[in-house]
């Protein structure tokens, strides 16, 4: 009895000394766990946090290159040029598509007038549809006058060399020419036809007393180029003039696409 009572103090005791260690364990435990699981949402959300700096900086730096990769005017840079880009930057350059044209027409017209005024001065024949009367219009008094000579060279020839070379330097090509050279003699090729279009009015009202309506046409077309040419300098300097605008092309898409890369601050 007495041994039994002993024993069970002893297990007492001895339970009692285990209790705190297993309750120390299972709270050591506990705060390893939980300790791990704030360790891992912790880490989890500094991982997330990264990312997401990672990721802002990712859309930042996406943002910078697509921010340089932007031209003033909006277009991207390093991209082939395009027909229109180029007829954009090339129509602000210099005379226009149509001034071109129109000078052109007008030499084209001159020259022919030109031939004809020549062919009927050497063949000696009636300029048709102009009167022979008595009146202001008297094409063949005008042409078989003495003034009808300019140092001993007729001038329906004259007149001929000059549209010649007119309709040369009034060409598109001529217009977009890059050199200047070549806008300065148009001025001054224009400047010497007006001074001797002046001249030839004045024989014809002053000392002949009659015109001609061929050579009349033909001062008109003159006037016409100087005041045209004079315009374009005055607008356009001398700057080559503006490129013609291309059809959409199978060939010009394929050269628009070879074209070479162009890239501007």
């Amino acid at each position: 009895m007495t041994a039994s009572k002993s024993s069970r103090a002893r297990n007492a005791r001895r339970g009692a000394q285990a209790g705190p260690v297993r309750n120390a364990g299972t709270a050591r435990n506990g705060a390893v766990r939980s300790g791990n699981g704030a360790g891992a949402r912790s880490g989890a959300a500094t991982r997330s946090g990264a990312a997401t700096r990672s990721g802002v900086a990712t859309k930042n730096g996406a943002a910078a290159r697509g921010a340089g990769t932007a031209r003033a005017d909006g277009r991207p840079r390093g991209r082939a040029a395009s027909g229109d880009d180029l007829d954009t930057r090339a129509s602000g350059t210099g005379p226009a598509v149509w001034l071109q044209l129109t000078t052109f027409a007008l030499a084209l017209a001159g020259l022919g007038v030109s031939i004809y005024l020549t062919i009927a001065h050497f063949t000696e024949s009636t300029l048709a549809g102009c009167s022979e009367t008595k009146g202001l219009v008297n094409c063949t008094k005008v042409t078989t006058s003495a003034q009808s000579y300019v140092f001993g060279i007729p001038v329906a020839v004259l007149g001929l060399a000059f549209y010649l070379f007119a309709v040369v330097i009034m060409s598109p090509w001529a217009w977009r020419a890059a050199r200047r050279e070549i806008h300065l003699v148009r001025i001054a090729s224009l400047v010497v036809g007006i001074g001797f279009v002046l001249y030839l009015l004045y024989a014809e009202l002053f000392i002949i007393g009659s015109i001609c309506l061929y050579c009349t046409s033909v001062h008109i077309i003159t006037f016409l180029l100087f005041v045209l040419t004079m315009f374009a300098t005055a607008a356009w300097g001398l700057k080559p003039g503006a490129a013609w605008p291309q059809r959409l092309t199978p060939r010009n898409l394929a050269r628009q696409r070879s074209a070479p890369q162009v890239n501007e601050l």
